[in-house]
C-alpha cells in the first residue's frame, strides 16, 4: 500500500492561492462536490494523489490561436 500525503483544508486553500476557502470546501463536503476527502474523528484531510486528480479532471484545454485562424479560413 502505497503511504499517501495528506493536506488539510488550511493547506489545500493556500495551495489553490485564494482560489478556494476553507468555507467553501467546507460547503463542498456538506454537499458531496469538489476534491475526495478523508474524515479521521473531526479532523478532515485531503489526499494529495486525489487533489492532482481533480486537478486534471478540472482543466481547461485551450486552443492555439493558429488553428482558431485556420478554422476562420475554412468559413471564409
Amino acid at each position: 500500500m502505497t503511504h499517501s500525503k495528506f493536506l488539510t483544508p488550511d493547506e489545500v486553500a493556500e495551495r489553490y492561492q485564494g482560489g478556494l476557502s476553507v468555507g467553501t470546501l467546507r460547503n463542498w463536503r456538506a454537499m458531496r462536490i469538489g476534491p475526495s476527502f478523508v474524515k479521521v474523528g473531526k479532523a478532515v484531510l485531503y489526499p494529495v494523489e486525489e487533489l492532482d486528480a481533480w486537478d486534471e479532471k478540472n482543466k481547461v484545454q485551450c486552443r492555439a490561436s493558429k488553428r482558431l485562424t485556420e478554422q476562420h479560413g475554412d468559413h471564409a
